[in-house]
C-alpha cells in the first residue's frame, strides 16, 4: 500500500500528517509513506526526523493581495501539478491524504488528472473551523471528507474525526506524570501551575499581560511556566528566595511534561493547540489571534462550549484580567476539576488512527474496483 500525504508549510499542516503517518505504520506493516512538501516549509525538518520519505514540489500559495505573484500563480500551479503527478506515478500511489496548505492543491489536481485507470482517490482532512481554499477545492472531488468540527465551510458534509495528534500527546496520562513533570521544571508537587505559551515564536500580548501580573500570581500561590519565544524576553520582578516560582523559557521541547505539570493554560487557539489540550484534558484560557479570518476563535468554541475553557479577546487580555479572572479560576478547586473533565470530553484522542483507517478503506475499495 502506497500512501501520499499532502500537508506541507506550517506545523498545523505537517504535524497532523505525521500523526497519521505513524498511525498508518502501526495499522499495517506493508505500507509505503511519502510526504509532499516544499523547500521552505517545516516539513524539510519534521518529515526526515520522523523517518519518512519527503518529495519536494514547487510551492503554490494563493497571494493575499493583487501582485505579480497572483499573475504567476497559474504557472506555479501547473508546474507543481506536473511534479506531483510524477511523484504519484513513481511511488505508485494508492491514496492521497490532503491536509491543506501549499502542497495540497497540486496534490488534489494531480490525483484526478492522471490518465484514466491510474487516477488516485483522495481523502481530505480539514483541521480548522474555517476551511482554507485548497481543501475547499479538494473536497469537491474527494472520496471522503473529514474535519475537526461539524461545519468547516466545505462544499460537502464532512465526517467529524477531530485533529490527528501525535501519540506522545494522546497517550499522555497527566495525573500519573504530574509529580515527575513538576520536578522537571522545579515546581512543588502540590503547586498550582499556570502554563503560558504563544506558539513556537511566542506571543507578545500574552507575554506582556501575564508577566505584568507576576506579583499577583505569586501572591495567590500560583507558579508559572512561561514559554515566551526565542526572540522575546520577559520583564519580570526579581524573585525572592523561596518565592513561588515564575519560570520563563524561550521554548518548550517537552510539551508533554508541560501539559502534565500544568493546571491551566493561557494560549492561542490554533487547531493543533486546541486539539492537543483537549486530547490531554487541560483546560485553557484561549486568546485567538486578532488577525486573519477569525478561525482561531471558531477552533476554540467546541472546547469552550463543552465547559473546558474560556475565550478572551486579545485586546481584553490585560494584567488585570490575569490577576482577577485567571487567579480566581485557578484557586477554585471545584471549577478547575469540572473544566478539566470537560476539556477531556471535548477531545478526539483517536483522530490519527481514524484518518488512517479511512484512507486504507478508500485505497482498498479503489483497488477492488480496479480489479473488477
Amino acid at each position: 500500500m502506497s500512501v501520499v500525504l499532502a500537508g506541507g508549510g506550517t506545523a498545523g499542516h505537517v504535524e497532523p500528517a505525521m500523526a497519521v503517518a505513524d498511525a498508518l505504520a502501526e495499522l499495517t506493516e506493508n505500507v509505503r509513506i511519502t510526504a509532499l512538501g516544499t523547500e521552505r516549509g517545516l516539513e524539510t525538518r519534521l518529515v526526515p526526523e520522523r523517518g519518512y520519505r519527503l518529495e519536494l514540489i514547487t510551492p503554490a500559495p494563493l497571494p493575499r493581495k493583487l501582485s505579480g505573484d497572483l499573475v504567476r500563480l497559474p504557472v506555479r500551479v501547473r508546474r507543481a501539478v506536473r511534479q506531483t503527478r510524477a511523484v504519484l506515478d513513481d511511488v505508485q500511489a494508492d491514496v492521497v491524504i490532503g491536509f491543506g496548505g501549499y502542497v495540497a492543491l497540486p496534490a488534489y489536481l494531480a490525483a484526478r488528472s492522471l490518465r484514466p485507470g491510474r487516477r488516485v482517490p483522495v481523502v481530505v482532512h480539514e483541521a480548522n473551523a474555517s476551511a482554507g481554499w485548497a481543501n475547499r477545492v479538494g473536497a469537491r472531488s474527494a472520496r471522503r471528507v473529514l474535519s475537526a468540527v461539524p461545519d468547516p465551510g466545505l462544499a460537502r458534509k464532512a465526517e467529524v474525526v477531530g485533529v490527528p495528534v501525535r501519540a506522545a500527546i494522546t497517550s499522555l496520562d497527566r495525573m500519573a506524570l504530574r509529580a515527575d513533570a513538576r520536578a522537571h521544571f522545579g515546581f512543588a508537587p502540590d503547586a498550582r501551575v499556570l502554563l503560558v505559551f504563544g506558539g513556537s515564536q511566542g506571543a507578545q500580548s500574552l507575554n506582556r499581560a501575564v508577566s505584568a501580573a507576576a506579583k499577583d500570581l505569586a501572591a495567590a500561590g500560583i507558579s508559572v511556566l512561561h514559554a515566551h519565544g526565542p526572540k522575546n524576553t520577559l520583564d519580570l520582578p526579581e524573585q525572592a528566595d523561596g518565592a513561588v516560582p515564575y519560570i520563563p523559557v524561550p521554548y518548550l521541547n517537552r510539551m508533554d511534561l508541560a501539559y502534565a505539570a500544568a493546571d491551566l493554560a493561557i494560549c492561542r487557539s490554533g487547531a493543533m493547540t486546541v486539539a492537543e489540550l483537549t486530547a490531554v484534558g487541560l483546560p485553557a484560557v484561549y486568546v485567538p489571534l486578532p488577525i486573519g479570518n477569525g478561525e482561531q476563535r471558531l477552533n476554540a468554541l467546541p472546547a469552550v462550549e463543552a465547559g473546558g475553557g474560556l475565550i478572551v479577546e486579545d485586546a481584553d487580555l490585560s494584567p488585570g484580567f490575569v490577576a482577577d479572572t485567571v487567579v480566581e479560576l485557578l484557586t477554585d478547586t471545584g471549577r478547575m476539576q469540572t473544566m478539566t473533565a470537560a476539556a477531556a470530553l471535548a477531545g478526539h484522542r483517536d483522530a490519527a488512527r481514524r484518518v488512517a483507517e479511512i484512507a486504507l478503506e478508500v485505497a482498498r475499495a479503489d483497488s477492488r474496483k480496479s480489479l473488477r
